[in-house]
């Protein structure tokens, strides 16, 4: 059938047995690999190893290796018994060391292979036994990115300047989710809202290139919260002037001082360094909806929508991010409707993202809306801190997981608040809506690491069609998973 067949082919060497030319496979099987005789689990998974190591050199980018094993061997969750760690072949550890992950598990079936026949123990009588044997499906792993310093280009104050980018930020600046030809899931959920919100308020889109960079009067709690920012175009000590310990001239948090290496001598940051602490990245969208109101160019009773990217330093945790996009909304009403138009758009909103969690799952999503004073947790506290300027809040919008794990179950998404009288006429009040994209698309689509929402992996965008949200199936199954306790004596 046009099929080329060769025999004495060395699994831990399989380049050795091809011409170059004929090196990019898209499938290798390997079923019911063993060294022979009575081999222990430490060989075998030597000879895994090995395997997968061969296997790489060989697979095209694509391409996945099939490895079948008896019920037990592999070590994962989809063994039923599953063995001990210790005794098994460790599948998953030893092709990770490869660059392979786990994709996919099933039931190995013999019948379902064409041509393929169980031949039995050492070509005896005696069967081989494949019942509830599993075939493992390991595909790439995306390689560890080692990031470059980066430098970034923005509009500020009418004036383009460059700034150098915080390493943790480097791979997340400028990602395009929200542009038009973008079919992310945090794009898509964006575009959903809007369509359900239209419904109930009049409502006009105001995206249009907000300055990464802001400058403004910071509350005494967040300025070790805010990625501070050297411009380039102000007139700043070179990277060599500063110390060490600041480990990057664009960031300044919690320091307090920098190095004069020509005077040898500890300096006054306010005095050397005074503008480092007037440019931050922005951590909210907020002060730019205040604009719109300030400047009175907006028609009361609409509802307008700003979305974009902001940064916010945090512990990191699968649901706590250091930049997530931020969908705000902002309307002004006549005085004295303020609560009752407060209300309506806390609900809507909650209305909104019920709606859009039905039409993706089944499984149980409890969405809430409490009042400042019944509900306080530490990542509220974080979310709301950069608000705090414009009024007390009114309302969170809450999404409460039906999980076993208590330490990842309720989640503020979103606040509902007043504006400051002093904002608008005597006439006029202001509502302002505040909403979390990313932590949303997670919810609702049922991804478990908001570091899967940042992955260049196709694996990623390819389950998610342009307008569409779906329910994510992750491609790394049973990745280990260590807990420790740890005690300083």
């Amino acid at each position: 059938q046009g099929a080329e067949v060769l025999f004495s082919v060395d699994c831990t060497k399989l380049k050795d047995s091809f011409l170059p030319e004929k090196r990019d496979f898209d499938c290798i099987y390997f079923n019911f690999p063993h060294c022979g005789r009575k081999a222990g689990v430490v060989k075998n998974r030597e000879l895994l190893a090995h395997f997968f190591q061969s296997s790489a050199e060989v697979l095209t980018e694509k391409g996945e290796v099939h490895v079948a094993l008896c019920n037990g061997q592999g070590g994962t969750p989809a063994d039923q018994p599953r063995r001990e760690w210790h005794n098994s072949w460790q599948i998953v550890a030893v092709a990770a060391g490869a660059g392979f992950i786990l994709s996919r598990v099933h039931p190995f079936k013999a019948e379902t292979i064409r041509g393929y026949k169980c031949t039995g123990y050492r070509s005896q009588d005696k069967a081989f036994r494949v019942e509830g044997a599993l075939n493992h499906v390991f595909t790439r792993s995306t390689p560890l990115a080692h990031f470059k310093p980066t430098s970034c280009e923005t509009e500020l104050e009418n004036r383009k300047v460059s700034f150098q980018v915080p390493q943790v930020l480097v791979d997340k600046i400028n990602r395009g989710f929200l542009e038009l030809n973008s079919n992310h899931p945090v794009r898509t959920v964006k575009e959903k809202l809007t369509a359900e919100l239209s419904e109930a308020f009049p409502l006009q889109n105001t995206d249009r290139c907000l300055p990464l960079l802001h400058r403004g009067h910071l509350s005494g709690g967040c300025h070790s919260s805010v990625f501070w920012i050297i411009p380039s175009s102000e007139e700043s000590p070179s990277t060599e002037e500063m110390s060490h310990g600041l480990a990057n001239a664009a960031l300044f948090s919690h320091a307090d001082f920098c190095r004069d290496r020509d005077k040898n001598a500890w300096v006054n940051v306010q005095e050397k360094c005074r503008f480092s602490k007037e440019y931050y990245l922005r951590p909210s969208l907020l002060p730019y909806a205040q604009a719109i109101i300030q400047r009175g160019a907006f028609v009361p009773g609409t509802l307008y929508v700003l979305s974009g990217p902001v940064f916010r330093k945090c512990r990191i945790s699968p649901y706590s991010m250091p930049v997530f996009h931020e969908m705000v909304f902002v309307c002004a009403v006549k005085r004295g409707t303020e609560n009752s138009c407060i209300q309506m758009l806390a609900n809507t909103v909650k209305t909104s993202i019920h709606s859009l969690h039905q039409t993706v799952s089944s499984f149980k999503l409890n969405i809430s809306l409490q009042e400042a004073t019944s509900f306080e947790t530490t990542e509220l506290n974080d979310f709301a801190a950069f608000e705090d300027q414009l009024s007390k809040i009114q309302y969170f919008i809450c999404v409460e997981l039906d999980t076993s794990d208590s330490r990842e179950k309720g989640f503020c998404v979103g606040i509902v608040r007043t504006a400051h009288d002093e904002l608008v006429s005597s006439e006029l009040a202001v509502v302002f809506a505040s909403l979390n994209l990313d932590l949303l698309a997670m919810l609702i689509c049922g991804i478990s690491d908001w570091r899967m929402l940042w992955t260049p992996d196709t694996r990623f965008l390819h389950q998610f069609p342009r307008g569409e949200l779906r329910l994510f199936q992750s491609f790394s199954l049973y990745p280990p998973s260590y807990v420790h306790d740890v005690s300083f004596w």
